[in-house]
């Protein structure tokens, strides 16, 4: 997007080094641990929203966030202390946990980061700056590990092309316009409907088959974000009645 590729300063680059570290942190960790455990904790990022919405976005925390966090703590305690056993999809669980534990927090910054650029309405293009700067900053510190490239056929070079037009693109673009509507802390929240599919597809495509604890830890982190957003939605409904009455 033009506008996005224009004017970077020193802010825009503080929130794509965030958005870097979500890259490259979220992928190591589904290298290293189930991709359940991996996309389950980098979720934990409502708990360091209760930090920063307030401090960075003087955002007022409401009863209904404190609970939706306390359960998402809950969920993440069931994740850490699930024991994952090593597989052939999870060679090192424990360390991939903890690198998708600072994954959330990177995430939480990005989030924070995106929705302080997209309140600025007079440039539609500010939350996609950070967004490229951020890949730009994935792709070089992350170079050097991939080269020489070998033996790359057409399906290769298809998969990743998708992956960076579509599968992060696209959604980076509807994610970054939309972060100007909805506060830090429900945006978070929102984010976590992704979740629900992951353990599925890995289950059907690679036979990854998560513990009982980290279903359970995963389960109780999406009810919370699906209570938290019905909460949202009904209190906004609410508000809109008492004006019209």
């Amino acid at each position: 997007m033009p506008e996005g590729r224009r004017n970077w300063n020193g802010r825009g680059i503080l929130v794509g080094v965030a958005y870097a570290s979500v890259l490259i942190t979220f992928v190591t960790a589904t290298k290293l641990t189930t991709s359940a455990n991996a996309i389950f904790l980098q979720g934990t990022a409502p708990l360091y929203m209760l930090l920063i919405g307030p401090l960075l976005l003087r955002e007022r925390l409401r009863i209904v966030d404190i609970v939706v966090i306390a359960a998402v703590m809950a969920g993440a305690a069931l994740l850490l202390r699930g024991g994952t056993p090593a597989a052939r999809t999870a060679p090192d669980p424990a360390l991939g946990d903890r690198i998708a534990v600072a994954s959330g927090l990177a995430w939480a910054l990005t989030i924070a980061g995106l929705r302080w650029f997209g309140r600025d309405a007079r440039d539609a293009g500010a939350a996609m700056r950070p967004v490229i700067i951020g890949n730009v900053v994935a792709f070089l510190f992350c170079l050097p590990f991939a080269l020489p490239v070998r033996a790359a056929g057409r399906m290769d070079i298809a998969v990743v092309a998708y992956l960076g037009v579509f599968q992060v693109g696209l959604a980076y673009v509807f994610l970054s316009r939309s972060l100007r509507f909805v506060p830090a802390v429900e945006a978070s929240t929102l984010l976590l409907i992704e979740p629900v599919f992951n353990p599925v597809w890995t289950w059907m495509i690679h036979g990854e088959r998560p513990g009982h604890r980290a279903i359970i830890g995963g389960a109780v982190i999406i009810l919370a974000a699906f209570l938290s957003s019905a909460w949202d939605a009904g209190s906004r409904a609410y508000a809109v009645d008492r004006k019209i009455t």
